[in-house]
């Protein structure tokens, strides 16, 4: 199939973050990504059935999970059983999935240089820990696409102050697997705004200077 007729979809969806003891307000990215006919989903935030919505009929071939916060994960067994479709997930983020869904495994793991396709088009796992353990990124090379979920956003990496997170970790993901894509490369957060490979380039000192 011609990747060609690819296309990324995206809705945002409102609802909680919980880790550690505190809760906050958020609103979170779902990307979809595919053509007329099937489509995986990247990261099942809050609102299963408007994410189903949005496939319009489409066959739900993954629900990719970028990493195991339960604002990322807490509609994706809502989905699964709605869809068929299998959720997938780094192990090393098992101990955070279990915090939401003790009750329910994912039913595939997700491994560094695993590739996915959806509409003849490849989505290549890149594990980028730091945020999370298990915190992984989709690089869409015939998209010019990077997901990076709470890796990195518009101005600097995710957060690292909690539970399960370490900053000179995420700065070491970022460094070698994200800033050594093409700089027109456009990544696609897990909130907030777009940004590029090449804008989040020129700012990596001033993050770990901050950093410390």
């Amino acid at each position: 199939m011609n990747p060609r007729n690819c296309r990324i979809d995206h809705l945002v969806t409102s609802g909680t973050f919980s880790l550690d003891g505190g809760t906050w307000d958020v609103d979170n990215n779902v990307w979809i990504v595919g053509d007329e006919r099937e489509a995986i989903v990247i990261d099942a935030a809050h609102d299963a059935q408007a994410i189903e919505a949005a496939l319009d009929g489409r066959t739900l071939r993954a629900i990719v999970c970028t990493h195991a916060h339960n604002d990322h994960i807490d509609a994706a067994p809502a989905l699964a059983a709605a869809t068929g479709a299998p959720i997938l997930l780094h192990p090393d983020d098992l101990p955070l999935w279990k915090q939401t869904h003790p009750g329910r495994a994912p039913d595939g793991e997700l491994a560094d240089g695993q590739e996915l396709e959806v509409a003849g088009t490849r989505l290549r796992v890149l594990h980028t820990p730091g945020h999370a353990p298990g915190a992984v990124c989709l690089h869409a090379p015939e998209l010019s696409t990077v997901f990076t979920g709470d890796t990195l956003f518009q101005g600097g990496p995710g957060a690292t102050g909690r539970s399960f997170s370490h900053f000179p970790t995420i700065i070491d993901s970022i460094r070698g697997r994200l800033l050594t894509l093409p700089p027109r490369t456009v990544v696609r957060t897990g909130h907030g705004d777009p940004t590029t490979i090449g804008d989040e380039s020129d700012h990596l000192q001033e993050w770990i200077q901050r950093g410390h």
